[in-house]
């Protein structure tokens, strides 16, 4: 199963280290890795998304919590939350057709950023399953050349959730 992890920890050298390197010390691939400051400039929040079981994620993210630099740890799958991601597409259209790729941007409320010699820069904001659904349509109008995925963000919807409690 997908898991979306939110983890608050002390933005200082090394600790984005040491939380990662507790899921892949397991086996566990990260497929997307997000972190940035909070708005409190001594923390960062880290989103990472990986697969596993129910039983082995909470393992794993009890386990990040005993960390001494992280603050909270929290697995937004368990909570009614909105996930998004950004992701810029570099598109060929010299053989096909620029209303068709107009139309499908249009239809998806991305955007052109730029077009160079028949070569357009694309930026999408959705749920990582829409952006899926989205990068075919575009390979369906035009040669997809380049992918540039920023990975998933996800917060839970309401107030505030920290810790390991659920819904």
């Amino acid at each position: 199963m997908r898991h979306i992890i939110s983890i608050l920890m002390q933005n200082e050298a090394g600790v984005l280290s040491r939380a990662s390197n507790l899921f892949a010390s397991r086996g566990y691939n990260i497929e997307s890795l997000n972190v940035a400051p909070t708005q409190d400039k001594s923390v960062s929040r880290l989103t990472l998304v990986t697969r596993g079981s129910d039983e082995i994620i909470e393992q794993i993210t009890k386990q990040v919590g005993k960390l001494i630099d992280v603050v909270a740890v929290t697995d937004l799958t368990s909570f009614d939350h909105i996930e998004r991601e950004l992701v810029l597409f570099k598109v060929n259209m010299a053989d096909h057709s620029l209303e068709e790729l107009q139309s499908v941007v249009a239809a998806a409320n991305a955007r052109i950023l730029d077009d160079h010699q028949k070569h357009y820069t694309i930026e999408y904001i959705g749920g990582s399953q829409d952006v899926d659904r989205f990068m075919e349509r575009i390979a369906a109008v035009g040669e997809l050349t380049t992918v540039v995925r920023g990975g998933a963000m996800a917060v839970a919807r309401g107030a505030p959730v920290f810790g390991r409690a659920t819904k």
